[in-house]
C-alpha cells in the first residue's frame, strides 16, 4: 500500500468520525500517540513500536485528510527539497 492509497484508507474507514472531532481533537490525538510512540521505542518490544508507529501514521493520515493535505504531496514536497527536516528552532539552528 503506498501512502495515498493509506490515506484514502483512512479517510474512507474514519473520516466522518474523524471530522466531526475537529482538526484540534485529531492534532491532540496525534500527539498522545507520538508521547505513546516514543514510550514504545525506549521501553517497549518491537510490536509495541509497530503498533504505535502505525497509530501515529493514521492520526497523521487523518489530521492532513481534514486539512485538505495529501501526505503524499508532502512527502514528495521533502524529497524534492533535498535537505533535512526544518528543527523548531528555525532553519539550520538546533532547537533550544
Amino acid at each position: 500500500m503506498d501512502i495515498s492509497d493509506f490515506q484514502r484508507h483512512i479517510a474512507k474507514r474514519y473520516g466522518d468520525v474523524d471530522r466531526e472531532r475537529g482538526v484540534p481533537a485529531a492534532v491532540a490525538w496525534l500527539t498522545e500517540e507520538l508521547g505513546e510512540l516514543a514510550q514504545a521505542v525506549r521501553k517497549g518490544t518491537v510490536d509495541d513500536q509497530e503498533r504505535e508507529l502505525g497509530d501515529v501514521v493514521a492520526w497523521l493520515a487523518s489530521l492532513a485528510d481534514q486539512l485538505g493535505l495529501s501526505l503524499d504531496a508532502a512527502a514528495a514536497r521533502m524529497l524534492d527539497a533535498d535537505r533535512p527536516p526544518t528543527p523548531v528552532g528555525g532553519e539550520n539552528e538546533p532547537a533550544s
